[in-house]
Formats: C-alpha cells, sequence, structure tokens
C-alpha cells in the first residue's frame, strides 16, 4: 500500500516507513493506548459487555436497519436497564487482572464475558434521543439522533481487539491530528466517535469527507467486492498523471 501510494504521487512525513514523534505507527504496537481508554470508558460506566451476535442482532425483530456497514442498529437485549448502572463490578474485574498481570508484565486490559458460554463485546451506550450534530467541511452541517439513526456499537470485539471506531478515535487523539479527510460512507460513523471523544474527555478534529469513488454499475469501490486498485491500474499501465486527472 506504501509503495503504491508513493508511486501515485503522495509523500507524508510520519508513518511506519519514515517513524515520527507519535509512534509506533502500526496499531498492533499500539494496545496499550487502546486498553487504557477501553479502561476508562469501563470506569466512567458508559460501556457494557454484551454477548449478543451478529446473527442474534440481525434476527432481532426490533432491530432496525442502519444506514452504514455498522449493520442493524442493536436492540439493546443486553443493556443494563436505566439510566447509570453500576461499575463497580467492572472495576473490581478490572483491578484483579491488573493485579495479575503486573506479576507476568504490562497491565493489559481484555474483555470479560457475560455468560460462561460465549465471549462478550464491549459496546457503548449511546444517549438515546440526543441530536449529534457537526459541519463537515464538504458536505455542510450533519445531524444524526443516537437511538435512532445509530445505536450502541462496539468498541472492543470479543476476539479481545479494539474495535476501528475506539482504534481511530485514540489515535487520532494522541496524534494531534486537527483535520480528518476520508470518505462520505464514514458520515454516520463520525457521530458515533464524536461520542467517544466526549466520553474520553477528548476534542474531536474537523472533518471533511469526500464524495466515493464508484464502479461502471454505480456500486463504491471496496475490498471486499475485490474491487479495481490502484495496485491493478499500475500494472495495467496506467500512469499517475492519468489516474489524477480521472
Amino acid at each position: 500500500m506504501i509503495e503504491d501510494l508513493r508511486w501515485f504521487g503522495f509523500d507524508w512525513q510520519e508513518g511506519p516507513d519514515c517513524g515520527g514523534p507519535f509512534g509506533p505507527y502500526s496499531q498492533s504496537e499500539r494496545r496499550p493506548f487502546y486498553a487504557a481508554a477501553l479502561e476508562k470508558l469501563r470506569e466512567r460506566g458508559f460501556v457494557y459487555p454484551c454477548t449478543c451476535s451478529r446473527k442474534d442482532i440481525r434476527d432481532a425483530a426490533s432491530a432496525p436497519n442502519a444506514g452504514d456497514d455498522e449493520g442493524p442498529i442493536y436492540p439493546g437485549t443486553c443493556r443494563p436497564e436505566g439510566d447509570k448502572w453500576q461499575v463497580a463490578s467492572l472495576r473490581s474485574e478490572a483491578s484483579a487482572r491488573q493485579a495479575s498481570d503486573m506479576k507476568s508484565g504490562p497491565s493489559i486490559v481484555s474483555p470479560v464475558t457475560c455468560h460462561v458460554s460465549r465471549p462478550a463485546n464491549w459496546r457503548f451506550r449511546v444517549p438515546d434521543g440526543e441530536t449529534i450534530s457537526f459541519t463537515d467541511g464538504n458536505y455542510g452541517e450533519q445531524k444524526f439522533v443516537a437511538g435512532k439513526d445509530f445505536g450502541d456499537f462496539v468498541v472492543w470485539r470479543h476476539d479481545d481487539v479494539p474495535a476501528y471506531q475506539l482504534a481511530c478515535v485514540v489515535d487520532d487523539a494522541a496524534m494531534q491530528i486537527t483535520e480528518v479527510v476520508r470518505g462520505a460512507d464514514l458520515l454516520l460513523s463520525t457521530a458515533r466517535q464524536i461520542l467517544l471523544y466526549r466520553a474520553l474527555g477528548l476534542t474531536p478534529p474537523v472533518f471533511y469527507h469526500c464524495a466515493l469513488m464508484l464502479d461502471e454499475k454505480g456500486k463504491r469501490l471496496a475490498k471486499r467486492h475485490d474491487a479495481l486498485s490502484l495496485r491493478a491500474l499500475r500494472e495495467r499501465g496506467e500512469t499517475p498523471e492519468s489516474l489524477r486527472r480521472f
């Protein structure tokens, strides 16, 4: 990917290939950052363990369809009742794990399980009915209603890996990113991430979402569709100049 971007004409001052003041630049090396953020969310009561599978959510009769790649809106099956919930047990569980981990190495927070039979994701509880608004540099004012346009979302997966929403917020904040430029398919994700910035006490950057490139059928180019890649265009004989004009 780095090779293809260099060929296309991009240049950058920081990254996994050239270092910089905010490393490491490989997410696999940044796990302590994500674990610390998860622990903060747990201590503040913003997240809860959830054992629902994707199939469980799809099969839920009350689950409306969301407008992005997150799939159906989570129906709240594992969501604690009331406006607030007890987090003392979570703190106790985390403290016990940290004490144990100190004997063998750095303290890393991992998900617990709600039930013995199935591992749990950690979900962020959104403020139902609240309108999350922001001004996009390209599309202008954006408004999304929590609980209607998107529901409680996963921040830490049951396989002990941080989810995209949490990882990108933690990375951008730690690396002092001031402007995020990305595809329009992530407009709704921006609302989720603004909630994470707020819960973690961080200042969000400004956002600029670009229109997506589409194929001849009007479908957005994506890895999951085995879409035509920059590498394939390069191997076909296209030049960076012709692609930039296109």
